[in-house]
């Protein structure tokens, strides 16, 4: 039986991040993956996520998004990868009837966060917005939020060069490898696959959607897996105005309605297309029967309802689309937690569609908890016991 320090089962976004962050600290360790990352099956795929600094779900999180900046730049430096680029960030609202973002007060918590860590931001008037931005058609009654170091990550390349790091580092990757079960007693954790059998002091399990199926009735944990799709709509305005050093990516709280939407800016050009989307939180699945297809009616709703009334200069040709999921908890927190039946396992995940921003961070803090015993950031907010 192969041994090792820990295992790391999952390996998107805080997989990859935990299985780098523990090899380069010296750790023996395996990464385990039913898939090839980056892949397209789970929740850290479709070349763009957003990140930002001031974070309206919880000031808690701006400690992580401030430390995974400054990770990524490094891993950028290490690597040559191109993974974050700052576009600046605007978040709109208004005091009328709106789709609410994630949490309650998202948009005032942002604000109020930006002025407890000192992050650089403006608030826009709807004619402010207007002037700097003209991709976007406001009312008359919305605000801005406009955070100057806001912008994208490239999630793709972000897992790639932290598992090529891992590998660097000592780590065993082990793609296309699927879970069949694992026990933890005393003296370590035994995991069992359709390729081995492997024992390690500790075990990470960061798998995302596949979590639930994975923990069954032995944890009840209130997560429930969404669908959720991205659109790529082609550009038929100017293509300046869509480039990424003339537009911001953003979150709108738009009026009168359920969803808000985000996006981004041409990231690959105007033949790209202008990434939108909105977010669900109604429809669940599961990661192992969810429709991945993007049906016609769901792409001419989207430019029928969210595209055409809010973004001018898109048209109503589709370049492409994609499905991905979210594993979300009742307050829209992280789960970064012992398992109730052993400290030996750690779950991280549940990241409510905004973990990746953090995720850098989070895989550094995971890595020196479990080495270690403790955490430069305070995880503690990601408890289980919250739920009890």
């Amino acid at each position: 039986m192969a041994e090792f320090d820990v295992i790391v089962l999952g390996l998107g976004a805080m997989g990859s991040a935990c299985a780098y962050q523990l090899a380069k600290r010296g750790a023996k360790v395996l990464g385990i993956d039913r898939f090839d990352p980056p892949h397209s099956f789970g929740s850290s795929h479709g070349d763009t996520r957003v990140t930002r600094l001031a974070i309206g779900e919880g000031e808690h999180y701006t400690p992580l998004a401030l430390r995974s900046h400054e990770i990524w730049r490094q891993i950028e430096a290490e690597t040559g990868a191109n993974l974050l680029t700052i576009t600046g960030g605007l978040i709109i609202s208004s005091d009328a009837p709106r789709a609410a973002t994630h949490v309650e007060g998202f948009f005032a918590n942002t604000v109020a966060a930006a002025k407890q860590f000192g992050i650089a931001h403006e608030l826009l008037d709807a004619a402010a917005i207007r002037a700097r931005f003209p991709q976007f058609n406001i009312r008359d009654n919305e605000i801005g939020y406009f955070e100057r170091d806001a912008g994208f990550l490239r999630p793709e390349e972000c897992i790639r060069a932290q598992l090529d790091l891992a590998r660097r580092h000592g780590a065993e990757i082990h793609p296309h490898e699927t879970l069949l079960g694992f026990e933890a007693d005393a003296h370590g954790v035994t995991v069992k696959t359709d390729r081995g059998t492997y024992s390690s002091r500790k075990l990470i399990l960061a798998a995302g959607p596949w979590l639930p199926e994975l923990l069954g009735e032995s944890v009840p944990l209130p997560f429930k897996v969404l669908r959720q799709v991205q659109f790529w709509f082609a550009v038929d305005g100017p293509a300046a105005d869509y480039a990424p050093d003339r537009m911001p990516v953003f979150i709108w709280e738009v009026q009168g309605g359920a969803q808000g939407i985000y996006g981004f800016p041409a990231a690959d050009g105007p033949r790209g297309g202008v990434k939108v989307a909105t977010e669900q939180y109604f429809s669940t699945t599961t990661a192992a029967t969810v429709s991945r297809e993007v049906t016609v009616d769901e792409i001419e709703a989207m430019y029928r309802d969210h595209v055409a009334p809010n973004l001018a200069g898109l048209g109503s040709r589709c370049i492409k689309s994609a499905a991905c999921l979210y594993t979300v908890t009742p307050d829209a927190g992280f789960v970064i937690d012992a398992h109730p039946a052993s400290e030996r396992i750690t779950i991280v995940s549940a990241c409510s569609g905004h973990g990746f921003k953090h995720s850098a961070a989070i895989g550094e803090a995971v890595a020196q908890q479990t080495l270690e015993g403790a955490s430069t950031i305070d995880l503690s907010a990601f408890s289980l016991s919250r739920f009890a």
